[in-house]
């Protein structure tokens, strides 16, 4: 027993080994959820909440419109062409309204040319045509007006510069053809080459004014025909803005690009109606500005041009003679605008030489045709004309043809289509301008049309 003992006190007295350890006594409940813990870990808790609470309002707050404004939004691409790939002659469905489908076929390749049959019904062609009559027609612009005299007095042009533009071959000499091409001006036979001196002897600006001046005849002017405006925003006639949205489905473009475009022009051509090939828009120079960009952009430019991207044109009735719409040299392996006019055939003269181009579509009622007018830039932007694009009005040889036009503007300068966007967006979003320029035709919204 005592041995037993005195082995048991010596185990208690004996230093800790490193053996495991045991788990110690419970810890009493009150020395850590005490009251004044308790206290300090909500006073924490609420500050937290306040802090989360507080950050949120600052994000909010700083969203604001009264805040930093907004990095400017990129444009959209607009040329995503989604039927590049196709091959003349395919044919695509597209669902362009409700319950209803429509065949396109491609007509063209150079340039990119379509064909949409019964894309307008035959009562919404009677109400454009009776709209048109409404709103009244007026003779198409075909010569140079004041503004030309002005741009032609801005212009630090010498005549040696006119010379070079106008000698395509640069062989010192302007030959009658060259001239041709140029002016759309014929000279009586036997008119001599032009060397750069003589040339210099003419007197362009007086020359034009004489053209601007002079009695012609309606069957030699460029173009004979008869044309109005009608609108298609806000307020318009529901068929007219019904049309507009078929057209931004068919494009794929960006809606606010095909709203702040020009509006549908209606074209009448009576027998011997006619206008000789040209194209809708035209390369943009440094010195070129588009007309729908111009005043936005504040910029000061001696020339512009319209910026037409697209064509979408309309025939609102079946033609009893001619009438076809020509593309003279669609899908050409090259274009050479020399070879316009060979063996005194000029593929531009529509009056005379209709049958020889490329391509003719013939107009029946309802039925669409749209092509590009410019290339695209590789980059999601619109690049350089497409000079196959040139098309004409073949002569009405019987009866009357009513067309109408949709052309969507693009200007090939990105900064300044959308600054012309934004400007238009904050025009239409205020409520304290004045919108009557812009809304000249709303007083025919609402016209009832007997079809």
């Amino acid at each position: 027993m005592a041995a037993a003992a005195g082995a048991a006190v010596a185990a208690a007295t004996a230093e800790p080994d490193d053996g495991p350890l045991l788990p110690g006594p419970p810890v009493g409940r009150r020395a850590v959820c005490s009251r004044p813990y308790f206290v300090v870990l909500m006073v924490f808790a609420h500050l937290y909440v306040i802090n989360v609470l507080g950050l949120l309002l600052f994000v909010h707050i700083s969203s604001d419109d009264g805040g930093e404004p907004e990095p400017r939004k990129e444009a959209q691409p607009v040329n995503s062409l989604l039927y590049c790939l196709l091959k003349v002659g395919h044919k695509q469905k597209l669902q362009l309204v409700p319950n209803k489908i429509h065949v396109m076929k491609t007509l063209s390749l150079k340039p990119l040319l379509f064909e949409i049959p019964n894309f307008l019904s035959e009562d919404e062609c009677k109400l454009i045509v009776h709209l048109a009559q409404l709103k009244g027609l007026q003779k198409s612009q075909i010569l140079p007006t004041e503004d030309y005299e002005e741009a032609m007095e801005m212009i630090d042009i010498s005549q040696m510069d006119i010379f070079n533009l106008l000698d395509h071959n640069q062989d010192g000499q302007l030959q009658l053809k060259e001239w041709e091409i140029s002016t759309s001006l014929r000279y009586k036979p036997g008119y001599k080459i032009l060397g750069l001196e003589e040339f210099k002897q003419l007197n362009i600006r007086d020359f034009h004014k004489y053209m601007g001046s002079r009695k012609v005849k309606m069957s030699d002017l460029v173009r004979n025909s008869q044309h109005t405006w009608l609108y298609q925003g806000e307020g318009a006639h529901q068929v007219m803005r019904s049309i507009r949205q078929r057209v931004i489905n068919l494009t794929h473009l960006p809606p606010e690009i095909v709203e702040h475009s020009e509006p549908m022009q209606v074209v009448r051509y009576d027998q011997g109606g006619h206008y000789h090939a040209h194209m809708d828009s035209g390369p943009v120079f440094p010195e070129t500005a588009c007309s729908h960009t111009k005043l936005i952009a504040n910029e000061s430019a001696p020339f512009e041009t319209s910026c037409r991207y697209v064509t979408v044109l309309f025939y609102l009735n079946n033609v009893t003679g001619g009438g076809e719409t020509t593309f003279p040299i669609a899908d050409n392996r090259t274009y050479e605008e020399l070879s316009l006019i060979q063996n005194d055939v000029d593929l531009r003269d529509t009056r005379k030489h209709c049958d020889k181009g490329n391509l003719r579509v013939k107009p029946l009622q309802g039925t669409a045709v749209f092509w590009y007018n410019y290339l695209p830039d590789g980059e999601g932007w619109v690049g350089d004309i497409d000079e196959y694009s040139l098309h004409g009005g073949c002569l009405v040889t019987e009866g009357t043809k009513w067309i109408a036009n949709n052309w969507i503007n693009v200007d090939p300068n990105k900064r300044r289509q959308l600054q012309f966007q934004e400007e238009m967006a904050r025009y239409i979003n205020s409520e304290n301008e004045d919108q009557s320029e812009w809304t000249v035709d709303k007083s025919y919204s609402n016209v009832h049309v007997e079809l």
